[in-house]
Parts: structure tokens; C-alpha cells; sequence
């Protein structure tokens, strides 16, 4: 068998929307004709099936008689007679897969670019749009593209070598480059932590939040409703103080405004319940209803929240350009994949990469000190300041043409509290390769056009915490962004995981839909769309810790989601250690 039929499998498969485990890709690329074997197999896929099983692939090419005897075409005696056929003039031929020098009877050059990769993934930004209404009215999602598996296309002996970079010289016209940066706090913290900080920064969270649920709701201020009779329709618009059920199942939601606090019931057996246990304390949202007789409480008929606009249309770049959207490197950790590091950085310099102009990584550069109990038994690199070094060695592996974009995560050395600010002047000098930019966490980067909300993530745990739906994973951490999205704040709930600095403002409200939404963090690969927002975590660059394994934390291993500026779809490359 040809040493790239596997790609050809997955190019196949993924081609048509669908990833596959490694035995499903193996079995496809023995059949005689892998091409039409995915056709069939395609063709009996259950519908709510996005990755292909090897028990799928069996199936499917078991009911290849039954189907060729209706239809009056050759079974499986012919394929099998094709086979060994075709099998007669393999074996004339030398025997690439056996090889071990990778030179050796193995792919060209070009199809060495594209084995580095284990698999990809596609999903089309136009094609969500136009299903939006067919998949999720009530949720916002579109079809998104599931998490890369173990693949099985390729292995170490791929990846791109020497030779490789100096077939193909990049030309990048540097002069159409565009990156402009906003909402950035590095250089703008005034919290001291007094308690006035504090009331400024909910204050500015509920003025800039309800303004976009004003204009959806009757609101009047809590204090107002107390003068109103009983029986009258009313509406609030508030920050969640309090959420506790009643001895009767039913649950009581405590909304606070500027003027005061006001009760607002939700009865079990109405469909808006189901929104209840997703709220967060602190977020703010919108309740309509009735005034009990006495006017002391709200009865909840509808509850809004200032979410994404079904009918947003996204930005795109006027010209095909890319940007790798990756995280959560880790460089000082023994657990460092720097194999794959090497492969990625080696694959931006072959013709494939060759629109690949922008780098953005959201956070965690390296591994850090002190981060989590016994991480010191983990470090390959103890030095904070020599992470970092050695950190800046890796980024100067990436072309030099690229536009390199990073903010801070909660392993990086910024203060833990959000919004962290960039790296200071001594880190920045390490990390002077390409003349990286370097912005706070969160920030909206505006590259050519695309409004990229660049976030590390630590609210992603608390989201999925909080979240009643085993949809909303670590498997799947797309969703918890898209709850995220739909309270238009990446940290909504003050304390408990994580840590909030009260500043002047609350520079972790989304003010303005964005384009992209990328985040980190959680290890795991994510890709999906809510409301026509791209969404993409983008797994990491490290291997499965002990104290991961502790905390069952499997992590997606040198994952790129490479996103089309132009149309914001995303192929996710996976990078073998």
C-alpha cells in the first residue's frame, strides 16, 4: 500500500465533513479502491454521526453485496478478485511503509507537507450559516467541526526535516499586514482593591450590560416596582445576586439594579426553567412577567440575556490570508511536545503554509512555577526567566515574515487576576523574536479586518462547573465559549475560580460582537460557531501531566487550527510527537 493512502483517506473523509479513528483509516486505506470505500461508508454513515468507527467501516463494506445485488453490480467476490489483482503488481514494487529511513521509497517533498499532519478538519463558516436554522433555533449553533483523534495518516517519521524549509521560499508581501489591537489593560490598572473599586467595576459591568437589553424589555428600576399595583406587567433588567429553589421545586432568582434587589420567581414546570440553571451569579439578564397581587414579587413569563444577534454577519479579509491559532505551549515543562513544536514550525515554511501570515497565541507560554501542587517534579526548565528563553527560541523556529500576536495566560508571569496585563519590559525582551505583539488578556485583535477576541480561559472551568448539560464539556469547550458569548462576558461570575481585579472599568465585558472568538486553557480542541461567531479553542503543546492525569484531563497534543481570514473557515492540523 502506498505510504500516503491514509492521507488520501483522510483528505477523503474530511473533505465530506467527517474525522475517523485510527483503525477506520486503517481498514479504509487496504480496501482496493479507498476513494469509492469512503464514498460507501460515507454514504451509511447514521446521520448524527461525525466520526467514522472502524465498526462503522466494517459495517458499511459488509452491506457492499447486499447493495451491488440489487443494483446488479459486482459483490465482494470481485472486489476481492480486484484485490488480488492489484495486490500482484504491488508486490513488484518496493514496500514504503517498511522503511525506516524516511527517505527511503517514501512520499516527495510536497507530500511530506502534508504527512506531517495526522489529520484535519474542515468547517465552512457559509455552510453553518445557511443550516443555522435547520440545526439549533434555540441554541445558536451551527454544525461545528469536532475535536481531531488520534488520526493515524502519518507518524513522527513524517515530519518536515531540513530539506523540506529550503524547497520553498515564502514570499510574503509584508506591506498588506494589518493587526490593530483594543480593550488591551496593560499600562491602564488603577485598582488598589478599596471597596469603591469594586462597586466601580460592577457598576460599569450592569451599565454596559443592560444597555443591550433595555431596548428588548419595558424595565423599570427595582424601586419603581414596589409603587406598582398588583397584577401589572413588569419587566427588570438585573444583575443576578441570588439563585435558591423553593421548598415547591419552583426558583427564586434574586435581580439587583443601581436602586436595590427585587425577587423574581420561575415556575418548575415552565420551558424558561431550563435557562435557570444556566445562570451564573453576576451576569446580568432580563425577566418579564407579572406582579404578584401584593407586588412584592415577579412571576417570570420570559427571560432575555444580551447574547449574540442571530442575524450578525462576521468580518472576513479581502484577500485569501491565513492565521494559526494555537495556546497553551508550556515551554519548561518535561512534558513539552517539542518534537511536534518543531514539526509545526517546520510545516510554516512549506508551500502549504504559505498564506499562513499571522501567529496568534493565546497564553501560556511556558509552564511556569508554583502553578499546581508538585509541579516542580515536572520542570524541565526550574527558572522562570530560562522558560522564557528557551521559550523565545522556539518563536524564532516560526518564519520571520509572520505577524506574531500573544496575551498572557494563568501559567505566564502576570498577576493570576483578570484582566491581566501583557508581560513586562524584561520579559518582553526575551521574547523580542519577529517583534511579537504583545497585549493584555483578554483583548480584541483586529487582523485585516477579522475582530478576534483573544481570551486564555480560565472561565471555561466554572462554565462547565456551572453548566447542567453534559454537552457542555472539556470534550467539547466550544460550548461553554458559546455561554460565554451568549452573557457577553468572559468571566461573569465574580470569585471562586477565578480571580477578578476591579478596575475602572470591566474590561472583560464583550462590548462588541466578534468575528473569532479564540481561547486556551482547558487543553482541548474546540471548533464551532455560535450565532455566526467562530469559535475555537485550540488544545495545547503539551503532553498529559501527572497532575493532569490526576484530575482526568486528556489533552489534545499540538493541535493549529488554521483560520481562513477570508472566510473564517478553520482546518485543524495535528502535529505527531
Amino acid at each position: 500500500m502506498p505510504n500516503s493512502t491514509p492521507i488520501v483517506v483522510v483528505r477523503e473523509l474530511t473533505s465530506r465533513g467527517y474525522n475517523a479513528d485510527r483503525d477506520a483509516v486503517t481498514l479504509l486505506a487496504d480496501e482496493p479502491d479507498p476513494e469509492r470505500a469512503v464514498e460507501h461508508v460515507v454514504e451509511h454513515a447514521p446521520a448524527d454521526v461525525l466520526t467514522i468507527s472502524a465498526a462503522q467501516v466494517r459495517e458499511a463494506l459488509d452491506a457492499r453485496g447486499d447493495d451491488a445485488e440489487r443494483d446488479g453490480r459486482p459483490g465482494p467476490a470481485a472486489d476481492a478478485a480486484t484485490e488480488q489483482t492489484e495486490g500482484a503488481v504491488e508486490a513488484t514494487e518496493p514496500d514504503a511503509t517498511a522503511a525506516t529511513d524516511t527517505t527511503a521509497a517514501g512520499p516527495s517533498a510536497g507530500d511530506r507537507a502534508s504527512t506531517a499532519v495526522s489529520q484535519k478538519t474542515h468547517t465552512s463558516a457559509s455552510t453553518a450559516r445557511e443550516n443555522h436554522d435547520s440545526t439549533s433555533e434555540s441554541s445558536g449553533f451551527a454544525p461545528e467541526t469536532k475535536g481531531v483523534g488520534d488520526g493515524g495518516a502519518s507518524g513522527v517519521e513524517d515530519a518536515l526535516n531540513a530539506d523540506d524549509i529550503e524547497a520553498f521560499e515564502r514570499a510574503v508581501d509584508e506591506t498588506l499586514h494589518d493587526v490593530s489591537i483594543a480593550n488591551d489593560i496593560t499600562g491602564q490598572s488603577t485598582g488598589t482593591g478599596d471597596y469603591d473599586d469594586f462597586v466601580s467595576v460592577f457598576r460599569d459591568r450592569y451599565d454596559r450590560l443592560s444597555s443591550k437589553l433595555r431596548g428588548r424589555v419595558n424595565h423599570r428600576p427595582t424601586n419603581a416596582l414596589e409603587s406598582m399595583g398588583g397584577g401589572s406587567d413588569a419587566a427588570i433588567v438585573g444583575m443576578v445576586n441570588d439563585i435558591r429553589s423553593t421548598a415547591s421545586g419552583h426558583w427564586l432568582i434574586e435581580l439587583e439594579d443601581t436602586n436595590g434587589v427585587f425577587p423574581a420567581l420561575v415556575m418548575k414546570d415552565r420551558d424558561i426553567a431550563a435557562h435557570v440553571d444556566e445562570l451564573l451569579l453576576d451576569e446580568v439578564i432580563a425577566v418579564e412577567g407579572s406582579l404578584a397581587q401584593d407586588g412584592g414579587i415577579l412571576f417570570v413569563d420570559s427571560m432575555h440575556f444580551p447574547d449574540i444577534p442571530r442575524t450578525y454577519e462576521p468580518n472576513t479579509a479581502d484577500r485569501h490570508v491565513q492565521a494559526a491559532l494555537i495556546s497553551d505551549v508550556h515551554v519548561g515543562s518535561q512534558e513539552f511536545a517539542d518534537y511536534a513544536w518543531e514539526s509545526f514550525a517546520r510545516w510554516l515554511h512549506t508551500e502549504e503554509a504559505e498564506h499562513v501570515e499571522y501567529l496568534l497565541l493565546a497564553g501560556d507560554m511556558v509552564e511556569g512555577v508554583g502553578v499546581y501542587p508538585d509541579q516542580d517534579e515536572e520542570l524541565d526548565i526550574v527558572d522562570i526567566y530560562e522558560q522564557y528563553e528557551a521559550f523565545a527560541e522556539k518563536l524564532k523556529q516560526v518564519p520571520g515574515d509572520m505577524e506574531i500576536v500573544m496575551i498572557p495566560g494563568n501559567h505566564d508571569a502576570v498577576r493570576l487576576a483578570e484582566p491581566q496585563p501583557a508581560f513586562d519590559e524584561e520579559l518582553r525582551d526575551i521574547m523580542s523574536a519577529h517583534d511579537a505583539r504583545i497585549t493584555g488578556n483578554p483583548s480584541v485583535v483586529t487582523v485585516e479586518g477579522v475582530d478576534v477576541l483573544m481570551y486564555h480561559g480560565v472561565s471555561i472551568d466554572e462554565v462547565i462547573a456551572e453548566h447542567p448539560s453534559e454537552s457542555v464539556s472539556y470534550e467539547a469547550p466550544h460550548r461553554a465559549m458559546a455561554q460565554l458569548l451568549k452573557k457577553r462576558h468572559v468571566a461573569p461570575q465574580y470569585g471562586d475560580r477565578l480571580r477578578v481585579a476591579p478596575e475602572e472599568k470591566d474590561y472583560l465585558v464583550i462590548d462588541d460582537v466578534p468575528d473569532v472568538f479564540h481561547t486556551g486553557h482547558v487543553h482541548k480542541l474546540g471548533v464551532g460557531t455560535y450565532n455566526n461567531v467562530r469559535l475555537v479553542n485550540s488544545g495545547c503543546w503539551q503532553e498529559q501531566t501527572a497532575f493532569q492525569k490526576s484530575v482526568n484531563i486528556d489533552p489534545d497534543v499540538a493541535t493549529a487550527p488554521i483560520l481562513d481570514l477570508d472566510t473564517l473557515d478553520v482546518t485543524v492540523r495535528k502535529f505527531e510527537n
